[in-house]
C-alpha cells in the first residue's frame, strides 16, 4: 500500500494490534480519534458543565440493587422493601439534590446475550428510578458489579464486548427519560492495574452508551478504584458530554477503621482520631498487635491529616479540571461508622465536603443507610443523624419526614 508503513502496536501486556497508517498520523489518534458516535458539538462541553450543577450534594443508595448479601438476594421482596417512597422523600427533605443508584449488572447479565436484559428485573429498576425522579431528585445509574465481574473486564476482550452490548441496551432503555436528571456512570471503581487498557475499555463502553442514549451525560473515572490520582492520569475523552469522577477515602486507615472487608489490621482500630498528630494516634495504634501494621497508624499521625492536607489532595483534582475545562464530581466519600468517634468522623466529612465545594466539585456521600450512613434504621424506620447532616452543610428535616 503506497504511502503507508506497517507497525505492530502493543496494547497493555496482552495482545498485539497490527496498525496501518500514513506517516503523518500520530499514534495517539488510535485511542482518541473521534468516532462517528462521538461527533459532539462544542456546546456539549458547557452542557456537561451545566448538568453537573444537578449533582451538587447527593447520597448513595447502596445495598438496594447492588451489594445485596442477605439470603434473599436480588428478589422482588428486597427491591420493594429495602428503600421505599418514605426513604426517597426523606432524602429530598434532608436537602440532597440527587442520588447515586448502585446497580449490579450480574443478576441481569446474560452471557452471550448481554443486550437482552430480563424484563422483570428492568421493571423493578424502572420503579426505583421513577420513584426517585417523582421526588424531584436527579439520579446517577451507577453500574456497580462485584470484583469478579470487573476483573474479567480487565482481562477478557470478549467480555468487554458483551459489556458494551449490555450498556448500549440499558442506555437505550432509559434514553427517553429526561437527560437533565438521568446520568449514566460507566463502571464503579474499575479494578484495572493497567491504566492504558482501562482507558481503551472505558472509551469503547462510552461509545456504546452514546449510541444507546445520544443526549444523556456520561460519568467516567480513572483506572484503579476511581482514585483521584488515576483521574489525573488520563486526558479527557473526545465526547464532550462527560462528567469526570473520583472517589475520596483518604486516609484509608481512618475512613475504614473497624472494617472487616478491608486491609486486615484496620479491624482492630477504634476511635482513631482526626485530625491526626504524632501524639493523638498512640492509643489507637497500640490496639494493633503486629508492629509493622502498627507503624501504619503511627505514620497516619506523623502525616498530620487535617483540613490543609485535604486541600493539598483535592486541589490537584481542581487544577486538573481547570486545565481541561471539564466538570468533576466526587461521588463517593465517607467514614465507616462502627468504631469511629462521631465528632472526628464529622470533622473529616466536613473538611472533605467544604474543600470539594471550594473547587466547585459536586459530591455524593457514601451512603444513605449502610455502614457509612447519613441515617440509621430503627425498626425499619430511617432516623437522620444530625451530626452527619451538619457536617454535610445540611439541616435536619422538618417533623413528619
Amino acid at each position: 500500500m503506497r504511502g503507508t508503513r506497517r507497525f505492530e502496536v502493543a496494547i497493555g501486556a496482552r495482545f498485539i494490534v497490527p496498525l496501518f497508517f500514513p506517516a503523518a498520523l500520530l499514534l495517539g489518534a488510535f485511542f482518541f480519534a473521534e468516532p462517528a458516535g462521538f461527533a459532539q458539538a462544542n456546546s456539549d462541553a458547557s452542557l456537561a458543565q451545566r448538568r453537573a450543577t444537578r449533582l451538587r450534594h447527593g447520597i448513595n443508595l447502596s445495598e438496594w440493587f447492588a451489594q445485596v448479601y442477605d439470603q434473599k438476594g436480588y428478589v422482588k421482596e428486597h427491591f420493594e422493601t429495602w428503600n421505599t417512597a418514605q426513604d426517597i422523600a426523606l432524602i429530598k427533605a434532608m436537602g440532597f439534590d440527587h442520588v447515586r443508584l448502585s446497580v449490579n449488572p450480574q443478576p441481569m447479565f446474560r452471557r452471550g446475550q448481554a443486550d437482552e436484559i430480563p424484563a422483570d428485573y428492568l421493571g423493578y429498576l424502572d420503579a426505583a428510578v421513577k420513584m426517585i425522579l417523582d421526588h424531584g431528585l436527579a439520579v446517577i445509574i451507577d453500574v456497580h458489579p462485584e470484583s469478579d465481574f470487573k476483573q474479567r473486564l480487565a482481562t477478557d476482550d470478549g467480555f468487554v464486548e458483551q459489556f458494551e452490548d449490555y450498556w448500549r441496551a440499558l442506555a437505550r432503555h432509559y434514553s427517553a427519560l429526561n437527560p437533565e436528571l438521568v446520568f449514566f456512570e460507566v463502571l464503579n471503581e474499575p479494578e484495572f492495574h493497567d491504566r492504558f487498557r482501562w482507558e481503551g475499555v472505558q472509551t469503547k463502553v462510552a461509545v456504546a452508551i452514546r449510541e444507546g442514549a445520544p443526549q444523556h451525560t456520561i460519568i467516567v473515572a480513572g483506572a484503579f478504584w476511581s482514585s483521584e490520582n488515576e483521574l489525573l492520569f488520563f486526558d479527557p475523552l473526545r465526547d464532550s458530554n462527560i462528567i469526570y469522577n473520583f472517589h475520596f477515602y483518604d486516609p484509608h486507615i481512618f475512613t475504614h477503621q473497624g472494617a472487616t472487608w478491608s486491609t486486615n489490621y484496620v479491624h482492630y482500630l477504634k476511635e482513631l482520631p482526626y485530625p491526626s498528630t504524632p501524639e493523638n494516634v498512640q492509643a489507637a495504634a497500640a490496639l494493633i498487635p503486629d508492629p509493622v501494621n502498627r507503624l501504619q497508624a503511627i505514620h497516619y499521625g506523623l502525616d498530620r491529616w487535617n483540613a490543609a492536607r485535604m486541600e493539598g489532595e483535592i486541589g490537584q483534582v481542581g487544577a486538573w479540571a481547570t486545565r481541561w475545562n471539564v466538570p468533576v464530581t466526587c461521588n463517593e466519600f465517607g467514614v465507616y461508622r462502627k468504631t469511629s468517634n462521631p465528632q472526628d468522623r464529622a470533622a473529616w466529612i466536613s473538611d472533605v465536603r467544604t474543600t470539594l465545594e471550594k473547587y466547585g466539585i459536586g459530591w455524593t456521600m457514601w451512603d444513605y443507610s449502610g455502614g457509612f450512613g447519613v441515617v440509621t434504621k430503627e425498626n425499619g424506620k430511617p432516623v437522620p443523624d444530625e451530626v452527619t447532616l451538619k457536617a454535610l452543610g445540611l439541616k435536619m428535616p422538618a417533623a413528619g419526614h
